[in-house]
């Protein structure tokens, strides 16, 4: 998942950063409004976590410019814990959450969650449908209850597909989501976590019913997608 903080405290910015870090996310730190106004116009996030108080741009001048010219991206305002007018005026201007200071980090994960969640249609932390179904707390994808847990990639890769089921997206849609700002993006990367994932489709034995989990059964971890050149289950599809 990527995430763009923006912050100009550096004890803030810097404990969010690791602990956004330690949760797979990956994660773009800007200090001031302007900065933020480019790279949200520019590159896709997730979520922004969006400090009121900024230099060269204030938060919520920045998220009503971003409301106003149609930018539904999940924001989440970072507001004083006595700062109640700001956080009337955050929420009503288009914010879709407030976190107060002093962060939790926790309850900061859990409410980026909730609303990832209500912006997708769904409203419990498990998305998907009947027989296929990620699991975005514990990052966990389950095929006929043949669970197994996934690597960053592999969850970005399918949150990307599983929250709008049916939906193609393009292949640089698809980088957007496996890669930082600004980063290099590794040749066919898509092409190749979509072949390791179907390449492990056949489990080759059961494990046992002692082992807690059905991790050893990679099919759980194996979709059919549609790309430009094959055509197997049309849930998940990809355009070139």
């Amino acid at each position: 998942m990527r995430v763009l903080l923006v912050e100009d405290d550096p004890q803030i910015g810097q404990l969010l950063l690791r602990a956004l870090k330690d949760a797979d996310c990956s994660v773009e730190w800007l200090r001031d409004g302007e900065a933020a106004s480019v790279a949200i116009d520019t590159a896709y996030y997730a979520v922004v976590l969006l400090d009121v108080d900024l230099p060269r741009a204030d938060g919520i001048d920045l998220l009503r410019a971003l409301r106003a010219a149609g930018n539904d991206v999940a924001v989440l305002l970072l507001t004083a814990l006595d700062d109640l007018e700001t956080r009337v005026q955050g929420l009503d201007v288009g914010a879709d959450d407030c976190i107060l200071e002093p962060i939790e980090v926790r309850e900061l994960l859990a409410r980026i969650r909730a609303v990832l969640r209500r912006k997708a249609g769904y409203a419990t932390t498990r998305i998907g449908g009947d027989s296929l179904i990620l699991d975005l707390e514990k990052r966990m994808l389950s095929r006929n209850v043949i669970a197994a847990s996934l690597s960053a990639r592999e969850f970005a890769l399918m949150h990307a597909f599983l929250e709008r089921p049916g939906m193609i997206l393009s292949r640089s849609q698809l980088e957007d989501r496996l890669y930082g700002w600004g980063k290099e993006v590794e040749r066919n990367v898509v092409d190749v976590l979509i072949h390791a994932m179907r390449k492990d489709q056949t489990p080759t034995t059961a494990p046992s019913s002692s082992q807690g989990s059905i991790s050893s059964y990679v099919a759980a971890r194996s979709v059919g997608c549609a790309t430009s050149s094959s055509a197997t289950v049309p849930l998940l599809r990809m355009a070139s």
